[in-house]
């Protein structure tokens, strides 16, 4: 997953809280969530018809989850609380900073409020956790 943009070093050097893998993983998480919903954009998409690959900042959460869980299992929880995410909270502050660089887009809707609280970390990549033994074949 990892990749080089110079725009998300220079996020990273303005605002330290977050590792620079927090935003690769912000990036993969959204074409994750885009997939899960079939809004997948084919190519450049502008106005209204980027509209509707738009997710909104609780359906990316829930897409930042289940990405999560794919990727670490169990160790999810831990590979967020290095990269500085302890809350839903932070996904809003790295996407924020993302729309601010202009690497990521809002609609005039989008807020940071959006990612408040919408689920407790640790509920809900460690207590939580299962392994789908169907999946697992």
């Amino acid at each position: 997953m990892t990749m080089h943009h110079p725009g998300l070093a220079d996020i990273v050097r303005r605002d330290s809280r977050y590792a620079y893998e927090a935003y690769e993983f912000i990036f993969a998480a959204l074409a994750h969530t885009q997939k899960l919903l079939n809004r997948v954009p084919h190519g450049h998409v502008e106005g209204e018809e980027a509209a509707q690959y738009h997710v909104t900042g609780r359906e990316l959460c829930e897409g930042i989850r289940d990405l999560a869980l794919r990727e670490f299992g169990l160790m999810a929880r831990t590979v967020f609380h290095m990269w500085g995410i302890d809350r839903t909270d932070d996904f809003g502050e790295i996407v924020f900073n993302l729309v601010e660089s202009r690497l990521l887009s809002k609609t005039e809707n989008d807020r940071r409020e959006d990612f408040h609280n919408v689920y407790d970390l640790d509920e809900a990549l460690v207590h939580n956790f299962r392994i789908d033994l169907q999946e697992a074949e």
